[in-house]
């Protein structure tokens, strides 16, 4: 696979996942108590916990 058509699919992976992380992590955050709180922990760890699984994705993006 070319490396312009591997950056093309992991593009449109990313994008994928991103819609689909973000969805579950707002129907997952209606099922916790509803405590400011509570939601800024949530938050603050859904808001950055997406990146950790695309690190593969974008190592086999940038691989030569």
């Amino acid at each position: 696979m070319t490396p312009r058509l591997r950056k093309l699919v992991g593009s449109f992976a990313i994008l994928a996942f991103l819609v689909v992380y973000a969805i579950a992590a707002v129907r997952l955050a209606d099922l916790l108590p509803d405590h400011p709180a509570i939601d800024l922990v949530y938050f603050l760890v859904a808001g950055t916990a997406w990146g950790l699984p695309l690190i593969p994705l974008l190592s086999w993006m940038n691989r030569d």
